[in-house]
């Protein structure tokens, strides 16, 4: 299994996920705006999405989206997922808002914008952090035990430090906790962050 990253996007997520799950796995950087692996292979021939992240299986097959890769970790390594019988439903449903709302929500300071546009971007980050941080089950988003939807939350957490936006006392707490987990020092030093 190969994980294909680029250092602070969202698939440091992925990166964190696999360390924690303990499994050996191969990792190659990609550059993004040359489309280039770190091998100089053509990026598009891995995925013609051209983004990361994107997981080669053995079998062959390559797995790209967050949520779907983080998922599919989570389902082979349950202790990174959530139990009960809403458990996976539960987990999509955090994942899926960490992407749809959170991850979106901070395009405009990635890309060029107003400094207008960018002040709304805060301020929609900075309330939809509230959500999440009102809806926590204990140190983590379902409780003692970090789950593939705290990996990429803290991805973002991380975004929200480097871009100045607020985030609640709970939040910066979990943030602080997932910097001691070694998995995290472990994937952000490969990735040079750290």
């Amino acid at each position: 299994m190969k994980l294909y990253y680029s250092p602070m996007a969202c698939s440091l997520a992925d990166h964190i996920a696999l360390e924690e799950a303990g499994v050996a796995y191969e990792r190659e950087r990609v550059d993004l705006k040359t489309k280039l692996t770190a091998s100089g292979r053509d990026f598009g021939e891995v995925t013609p999405k051209g983004y990361v992240p994107a997981l080669a299986l053995s079998s062959g097959e390559v797995l790209t989206e967050n949520i779907a890769v983080l998922e599919w970790i989570a389902s082979q390594f349950p202790e990174l997922g959530v139990d009960g019988p809403l458990g996976r439903t539960r987990l999509l449903e955090a994942l899926a808002y960490v992407s749809t709302e959170l991850h979106r929500s901070f395009k405009p300071m990635w890309h060029p914008s107003s400094e207008a546009e960018k002040a709304k971007a805060r301020s929609t980050v900075s309330k939809q952090l509230e959500y999440v941080a009102d809806t926590m089950e204990g140190d983590y988003l379902f409780g003692p035990s970090p789950t593939v939807a705290d990996f990429y939350l803290f991805v973002m957490l991380l975004w929200a430090q480097r871009f100045e936006v607020s985030v609640p006392q709970a939040l910066d707490a979990l943030r602080g906790r997932m910097m001691e987990r070694p998995a995290v020092r472990s994937a952000l030093s490969e990735e040079g962050i750290l």
